[in-house]
């Protein structure tokens, strides 16, 4: 087949998704995304989750942030973040079903 009937998305696209794909790949961010497609939680709720201190956790969501993947609403001292972009179900949904999903350890 001819390169030239071949549908292809340009370069400089594919290349921003790659710097978003490269943020999202890693174990505490998906695990928060996991999260925060079930709901709303603050920072320091995804923080135990994933066992780290919450500025470590507030640096991986400034990053997920940063890509359009979360937004984020304070209501007083707390920041409650939420998924902004809608394809991240597909992403973890494929990722789910290629790795498992299980009940996580408590």
């Amino acid at each position: 087949m001819a390169v030239s009937r071949l549908k292809l998305t340009e370069l400089e696209s594919l290349g921003e998704a790659a710097e978003c794909l490269r943020t999202l790949a890693h174990p505490h961010r998906l695990r928060m995304v996991q999260m925060l497609l079930q709901g709303d939680f603050s920072v320091g709720e995804l923080a135990d989750a994933c066992g780290l201190p919450s500025a470590m956790a507030s640096e991986h969501l400034r990053l997920m942030q940063r890509c359009g993947f979360l937004t984020s609403d304070k209501d007083g001292r707390q920041v409650f973040y939420r998924v902004a972009e809608p394809h991240l179900k597909k992403i973890l949904g494929c990722i789910e079903e290629r790795f498992g999903v299980g009940s996580a350890e408590k």
